[in-house]
C-alpha cells in the first residue's frame, strides 16, 4: 500500500458530535492537527483502541464548545483534529509514523503505550525541532511512565500527564506497608525500560518501607510475546509468595492473572493496571479482596462530579467492552486547549511555555504541570477489587460484575517525587 493511501486510511478526522445550536461558536479556521501514534494492531491493539476512544471523546468535547478560541489573525475558533497512526508497538514504526505525521501537518503528537517508544519519539522530536523550526511539534504523553522520561531524558517538547512508575509504586507502598501479614512477594514484569523500572523501584521501596518482606522471585519476561504464562505462575505459586507486584499491562497482565487463577494461586496482586482491559473479568471471583490497582482516578471515586464524568463517558460509549475511561487523558486535552488559547497562537514554543503553567480541573479532579520537568502533578488513588454492589462499588468494570473500591487517596503533594531533570530550553 503506498504512503498516501495508508495515510488516507489511517487518518480519521473527528467529527463534531453535538448539534450546531450547542456550539458557543462554530469553528472558523482550519483544524489543529493532533497525531495519535499508538499500537493499533498486534498484541496490544486493545489498549491502543481504548486510548483512541478516550482521546476521541476529549476532542469531541473541546470541539462541541466551538473548538479552540484564537484571535481572528490566528484563525479564530479552530477545531481539533485527531489522526491515527499505527506504530504496531515498534520503535521504527513509531519513527516512521512521526515523519508521516509531521509531513501531514501535525502540530501535536500523542503517545503513551510503551516507554521505549516514548523515549525514541522524544529523541526524534528533539532533533526534528532543532533542524526544522517551521515544523516543530509538541509531544503529550498520557501513559509512558518510565521515570527517566522526566528525569535524565527530560525535554522541553515532552509533557507527561500520567504519574510515573516511582510515583505509582510509592502509592502502592502506602498499602503494602500497612499489610503486616505480608512476608513474601514475587516481582514480575515486562522486559523493557518500564518493566525494568517498576521492578527496580519495587526492590528499592520495599527495602525502605518493608525491609522485613522477603522477595522470593524477581524476573522479567519478553513483552507481548508470551502466550502461556503457566511456567511463570507455577514458579510464583511454588515460591510461597503471598503477593505479586507487577507493572504488566494489556494482554501480558490478563494472561498472567488468568494463568494464576488456573494454578490456584491464592495471593494478592499489587498492580499498576489491574483495573481494566479485561483483567477484572479474567481474574473473576478469585480477585475479590485480593487485586489492588493504583490509578490517577477510578470510577468509584466518591463525589457527584466524578460520578457525572463517568456516566457521561458511558453514555458516549455504552458497550461494556468499551468501558475504559482515563481522567488524565481528558485533563491532558483540556490543558492543551487552555495552553493554545492562552498563547493566542499555535506556535509550538509559545504553546509549550503555556503548557508548563497548565492547571486544569474536571470531574472533581485537579492537576497542574510542573515546569521543572514537565511532569503532571495530580492526586492518586488505590483501589481494591470487590463485587459490584458492595459498599463503595457502585460501578463495575467492563460489565464484569467487579469494580474497585477506593481504599487509599493520595494528594498531589503526597504523590510528588523529586526530579533530576536539567532541561535544555530553546533560545
Amino acid at each position: 500500500m503506498n504512503i498516501s493511501r495508508r495515510r488516507l486510511l489511517n487518518s480519521l478526522t473527528v467529527a463534531l458530535c453535538a448539534p450546531a445550536a450547542a456550539f458557543a461558536q462554530a469553528p472558523q479556521g482550519g483544524p489543529i492537527k493532533i497525531a495519535l501514534i499508538e499500537g493499533l494492531s498486534g498484541p496490544f491493539a486493545n489498549a491502543g483502541e481504548a486510548v483512541y476512544r478516550n482521546l476521541l471523546w476529549a476532542v469531541e468535547r473541546v470541539n462541541a464548545r466551538g473548538g479552540v478560541k484564537l484571535p481572528e489573525a490566528a484563525g479564530g475558533h479552530r477545531p481539533l483534529q485527531l489522526d491515527r497512526y499505527d506504530n504496531k508497538g515498534q520503535n521504527e514504526e513509531a519513527l516512521s509514523a512521526l515523519r508521516s505525521a509531521i509531513d501531514d501537518g501535525a502540530q501535536i503528537v500523542m503517545q503513551g503505550n510503551s516507554s521505549a517508544v516514548a523515549a525514541a519519539l522524544i529523541d526524534a522530536i528533539n532533533k526534528n525541532n532543532e533542524r526544522e523550526p517551521d515544523k516543530q511539534v509538541i509531544f503529550l504523553n498520557y501513559s509512558a511512565v518510565d521515570p527517566i522520561l522526566t528525569n535524565e531524558k527530560c525535554s522541553f517538547w515532552h509533557f507527561r500527564f500520567d504519574a510515573h512508575a516511582d510515583m505509582r509504586m510509592a502509592a502502592l507502598m502506602q498499602v503494602i506497608k500497612d499489610d503486616k501479614s505480608l512476608k513474601r512477594v514475587y516481582l514480575i514484569g515486562q522486559d523493557y525500560s518500564f518493566g525494568q523500572a517498576v521492578l527496580r523501584e519495587a526492590r528499592r521501596q520495599l527495602g525502605v518501607q518493608r525491609p522485613d518482606v522477603q522477595i522470593v522471585g524477581d524476573e522479567l519476561h519478553p513483552m507481548g510475546r508470551i502466550k502461556d504464562f503457566m511456567p511463570y505462575v507455577t514458579k510464583i505459586k511454588a515460591s510461597g509468595a503471598q503477593a505479586v507486584i507487577t507493572g504488566n499491562w494489556g494482554n501480558d497482565l490478563t494472561l498472567l492473572v488468568k494463568a494464576a487463577k488456573e494454578v490456584g494461586f491464592d495471593g494478592k496482586f499489587y498492580t499498576f493496571y489491574g483495573n481494566a482491559l479485561g483483567a477484572p473479568a479474567a481474574i473473576g471471583e478469585a480477585g475479590v479482596g485480593k487485586v489492588i490497582a493504583v490509578a490517577d482516578w477510578l470510577p468509584n471515586v466518591q463525589g457527584s462530579a466524578s460520578e457525572a464524568f463517568y456516566q457521561a463517558f458511558r453514555q458516549r460509549f455504552p458497550k461494556p467492552a468499551d468501558d475504559y475511561v482515563q481522567m488524565r487523558m481528558q485533563l491532558m486535552m483540556l490543558a492543551l486547549a487552555q495552553a493554545i488559547e492562552k498563547a493566542g497562537t499555535t506556535h509550538s514554543i509559545a504553546v509549550a511555555n503555556q503548557l508548563e503553567r497548565a492547571r486544569v480541573s474536571l470531574g472533581g479532579q485537579t492537576g497542574a504541570m510542573r515546569a521543572l520537568d514537565h511532569q503532571f502533578q495530580q492526586p492518586l488513588v488505590v483501589g481494591l477489587m470487590e463485587r459490584q454492589g458492595t459498599p463503595g462499588v457502585k460501578f463495575d468494570v467492563e460489565g464484569s460484575g467487579y469494580g474497585f473500591r477506593v481504599i487509599r487517596q493520595i494528594s498531589a503533594a503526597q504523590a510528588e517525587q523529586p526530579t533530576t531533570c536539567r532541561m535544555a530550553r530553546p533560545s
